[in-house]
């Protein structure tokens, strides 16, 4: 395993089985995940280091109930930016990433130029967010707001089915 070989035919099904183990469970002790997947704790702890310095494991963290927490509203906010200079979009990027509120940010295709998750504690927070926040950010045009009404599925795992081991 050099450092070069860094994409996905590089991984083998050892490697495949501790991604998959580790989303279901990051707390798990690496004892207990190298009997999982077969392997003995050395190895295994080998492997995890691999995967991390690699990149494939991007870090860890708890998952928390948005609402325990006081985060009754998700929105999904598309930000229209006015296509002007490559700098201007880096602009309106580094202020985005400075957002605590927004915990996703994706460059779309079609209309508009970002789409934005969203959080806040309720409805006024979240307006008062977009009117003196959102619409102020550097090379923004125009803000478009839908809200979840419910989650059929949030913090999901990612497939691994295409991998091959």
């Amino acid at each position: 395993m050099s450092s070069e070989e860094t994409t996905p035919e590089a991984l083998d099904r050892y490697h495949i089985a501790i991604l998959a183990e580790l989303q279901r469970d990051a707390r798990q002790s690496n004892a207990e995940l190298a009997q999982r997947i077969g392997l003995s704790a050395a190895p295994t702890w080998r492997r995890v280091k691999w995967l991390e310095e690699q990149g494939y494991i991007t870090g860890y963290r708890a998952e928390l109930d948005r609402r325990k927490v006081g985060l009754g509203v998700l929105a999904f906010v598309r930000v229209d930016a006015e296509r002007s200079a490559g700098a201007a979009t880096k602009a309106l990027e580094d202020e985005i990433r400075r957002l605590p509120e927004v915990i996703a940010c994706h460059y779309i295709s079609g209309t508009g130029t970002f789409e934005l998750q969203v959080m806040a504690t309720d409805l006024d927070a979240f307006s008062r967010f977009s009117i003196n926040t959102l619409l102020n950010l550097p090379n923004v045009k125009d803000i478009h707001t839908s809200f979840s009404l419910g989650e059929v599925k949030a913090g999901g795992a990612l497939p691994l089915g295409h991998l091959k081991g």
